[in-house]
């Protein structure tokens, strides 16, 4: 059995973007996800956000000011309003212009060229699987909501697409199993995070490590994990120490 302490060079860990390559690009743009793209990166993570009249959006969101020149939030604005707002200008000057992606537009250019784990704020999600299965992305993409209600409600709709569930405890993967059919669980970095990993081998669940910072220490030590995924803001580095020779 492998050590805790060495990287098990047989299992490779999954990188997943986290809002694209967000530190050297406007999050959730075309060009950040385009970064990644570039870097042959795994999954990119996007969120889901719906305006007044129900046009889905690549947004964090809910509100404008911290990512466009706009104000207020995004659900209060039409398509037609939001298709006109700055969401690159924010970031630097040479991303001025650029505009916040409609989603169904930004699925078919990402089909093909990228995996897609959607983090769902806010949508019409009978929509949202038939935009999926519309754009045979079924196979490719995975799914999050920050909304107990709005997860059953989804797994509900569709039982068959992957859902994935974070969780801190044993207890809280073996309930995210049950109650939401989760295939994929979520945790941070942590001093049990080896036993979660342990635990979801011998679930059957995929593991994934969330980590928003910028150590090398802190990546070398998820690699360490061989966990099945990690979902970073610094995929460029992560990178570069998962595939070092």
């Amino acid at each position: 059995m492998p050590s805790r302490l060495l990287p098990d060079r047989r299992h490779r860990t999954e990188l997943v973007c986290h809002r694209g390559a967000n530190a050297i690009a406007p999050e959730n743009t075309y060009p950040a996800a385009q970064h990644c793209i570039d870097w042959q990166a795994d999954w990119l993570e996007i969120d889901v956000n719906t305006s007044l009249d129900g046009v889905m959006y690549v947004f964090h969101g809910p509100g404008l000011e911290r990512t466009t020149d706009g104000t207020g939030t995004l659900h209060d604005l039409t398509s037609h309003e939001v298709d006109r707002l700055d969401c690159g200008a924010w970031f630097a000057p040479r991303f001025a212009g650029e505009r916040v992606p409609r989603l169904a537009e930004f699925l078919q250019w990402a089909k093909g060229r990228i995996k897609l784990f959607l983090d769902v704020k806010r949508a019409p999600l009978e929509d949202l699987v038939r935009l999926i299965d519309d754009t045979d992305l079924r196979d490719e993409s995975f799914f999050w909501f920050g909304d107990a209600t709005m997860a059953r409600r989804f797994r509900a709709i569709d039982p068959g697409l992957t859902l994935k569930i974070n969780v801190n405890s044993v207890a809280g993967i073996d309930h995210a199993v049950r109650a939401y059919g989760a295939a994929i669980v979520e945790f941070g970095l942590a001093e049990d995070t080896a036993d979660l990993i342990d635990v979801c081998r011998t679930a059957g669940v995929s593991s994934m490590i969330r980590y928003g910072g910028d150590s090398t220490r802190a990546f070398e030590s998820i690699l360490s994990l061989a966990p099945d995924m990690a979902n970073v803001d610094h995929p460029d580095r992560f990178l570069a120490l998962r595939d070092r020779p």
